[in-house]
């Protein structure tokens, strides 16, 4: 539907957005083309306002994933990929990029219809994240509105290097990555500082420091002096306050903290992204599942649970969190974003209120969109889902959306592929 429609949702339940929401109901939320225009006692009595009746289901913010990787598939692997020459192939020619460039815009199209108006995106191929932004905010695709950071920048043999982060050599090769960035005008900058899970060798040195200080921080001035935030993949504790220590603003993954950590966070008023759902797979199932070596999952099990204690060493000092999936990541798939939320409550403690609160208004709040979206509130766009339960009960209940209204226009009954090998096994640890 156009853009230039006007709705009014009538006896919705209505769930804000904000830290400590409650139901509201008897309210009308009224929206006129992208963004909610009032809230009000009764719908308009006007000929082209369209009423949507839902029936006492559940309104609230559409969901905000900060930290998506769009050219994955999360299916379930055998063996490790080598993504370096995957992606070469990928991008070889102009035919099977183009080929790529479909998947991509197909996995952003499965983020909204699953409930996720809006994404972050911290690593992808080539320019795709900026150029595909682009297409969705004139209308030309359907999708969430995206925060992107197309290619990370990383070192060689780091993280993701030559897949969705090139490798710089030095300094200078770094700046000039973060140059290119800006020529394609990305919203934001990715490092990958330490290694990853998959990464290490041998037991115990999972997040190994693989980015050098003085590059961190080289591309940290430079970074803020444009008008950029940086965002960096970290998994260990060394790998967090160099991070930290040299400009990092938000810490993607996070690691066993300790005071000297705590401290970093707070003066450098950085954030942390939790991301639970990717470390559960390898430090949780059998072996025989994943395909994962015993160095593997031992180095799963150092990550899983540094990942939950930073996540509540970060809500009990009050450092701002948000969460996302790393979807991409073998088992996480572009529409299960709702389980983050649901191991988030399981493994830190939160309320349901507060789960879906760091999902939406702290989310966009933190992204730098608090304006814009992740609340329910007249003024801000209309980006919003609705289901039939309400998430304050049982988080699961966004398992499932009946209505995606994303910029204003309203999907009904939106529907996902799923993979019902993932679903199964990782229902087992809801």
């Amino acid at each position: 539907m156009g853009n230039d429609m006007k709705y009014a949702y009538i006896n919705g339940k209505i769930l804000s957005g904000d830290k400590d929401m409650q139901v509201e109901q008897g309210l009308v939320i009224v929206t006129d083309g992208e963004n909610i225009v009032d809230i009000a006692k009764e719908a308009p009595k006007s000929a082209d306002v369209k009423v949507v009746d839902l029936e006492g289901r559940y309104i609230m913010p559409g969901l905000i994933n900060m930290h998506v990787h769009l050219a994955g598939n999360g299916k379930p692997q055998k063996k490790q990929r080598d993504n370096e020459k995957l992606v070469k192939t990928l991008m070889g020619t102009a035919l099977s990029r183009a080929v790529a460039y479909k998947v991509v815009s197909d996995f952003a199209k499965t983020e909204l219809l699953s409930g996720v108006t809006t994404i972050r995106t911290v690593g992808g191929l080539g320019d795709f994240d900026t150029r595909l932004r682009d297409e969705i905010a004139s209308g030309k695709k359907v999708g969430p509105r995206i925060l992107a950071a197309n290619e990370g920048i990383s070192v060689p043999g780091g993280h993701m290097a030559g897949s969705v982060a090139v490798a710089a050599h030095s300094i200078d090769e770094a700046l000039k990555q973060l140059e290119h960035a800006e020529q394609e005008k990305v919203d934001l900058v990715k490092l990958m500082i330490t290694g990853g899970v998959l990464d290490a060798k041998e037991k115990g040195v999972p997040g190994e420091l693989k980015m050098k200080p003085e590059m961190v921080k080289a591309v940290c001035d430079r970074a803020h002096a444009a008008g950029y935030k940086v965002a960096a993949h970290v998994e260990s504790p060394e790998g967090v306050k160099v991070a930290l220590a040299n400009g990092v603003d938000s810490i993607e993954h996070g690691a066993k903290p300790d005071d000297e950590m705590i401290r970093l966070f707070k003066e450098k008023d950085a954030f942390l992204c939790t991301t639970i759902s990717p470390a559960v797979p390898y430090a949780l199932f059998d072996r025989s599942l994943t395909n994962a070596t015993e160095v593997e999952q031992y180095n799963g099990n150092i990550v899983f649970e540094g990942i939950v204690e930073c996540s509540k060493a970060a809500l009990a000092n009050d450092i701002p969190v948000v969460l996302g999936n790393d979807v991409g990541c073998p088992w996480i798939t572009q529409y299960d974003f709702w389980r983050e939320l649901c191991y988030f409550h399981k493994y830190t403690g939160v309320s349901n209120a507060f789960a879906l609160y760091t999902a939406t208004k702290r989310s966009a709040e933190l992204a730098g969109i608090g304006d814009v979206t992740g609340s329910i509130e007249k003024g801000k766009c209309a980006d919003m889902i609705v289901t039939k339960d309400n998430p304050l009960d049982n988080l699961e209940a966004l398992r499932h959306v009946d209505m995606v209204i994303a910029r204003g226009k309203l999907i009904d009954k939106p529907q996902v592929k799923i993979n019902s090998l993932v679903e199964r096994e990782l229902d087992k640890f809801l």
